[in-house]
């Protein structure tokens, strides 16, 4: 083979490689960007349905505290969240969801609570019913988080 040949083929060779090594790279960074991307909107619609269950479920909640009347329509609407949350979460949040859910029925039927009373449960602690799904909600926020670093 003439010396000239082979230092051509090389040439073309090292600039393939190059070539090929330039866009695997740029294919792993976009592949790697569009899986951040794709965490980034799943924790953002996660953390959105979440908010609203809280926000819903703690008007009803007080509501259950002081009235023995049921808000059918902030009911369906705690249910509606759940729905979403089988969707998107965890079966731990789902669980912790429905136990709160389940809570709040639970307090329909007991006797309305005076304010005083409801002073009482606030510094015991005990009208914070949405305490294990936010800790269930924290956790899996965190696992979320670390894949995305």
């Amino acid at each position: 083979m003439d010396a000239s040949l082979i230092s051509g083929v090389a040439a073309l060779a090292g600039a393939a490689i190059g070539g090929l090594t330039s866009a695997m790279a740029a294919w792993f960074t976009q592949r790697a960007l569009v899986k951040s991307q794709w965490l980034a909107g799943e924790t953002v619609r996660r953390q959105d349905v979440y908010r609203d269950f809280i926000e819903i479920s703690a008007k009803c909640y007080i509501d259950a505290l002081q009235h023995g009347n049921p808000d059918i329509a902030s009911l369906v609407g705690i249910y509606a969240k759940i729905s979403r949350m089988r969707v998107l979460s965890s079966t731990e949040i789902v669980e912790r969801a429905e136990q709160v859910a389940q809570r709040i029925l639970d307090t329909y039927e007991q006797p309305d609570k005076s304010f005083v009373e409801l002073r009482s449960m606030a510094k015991d602690h005990a009208i914070d019913l949405l305490y294990d799904f936010s800790k269930a909600c924290r956790i899996e926020y965190e696992t979320y988080r670390s894949r995305q670093v």
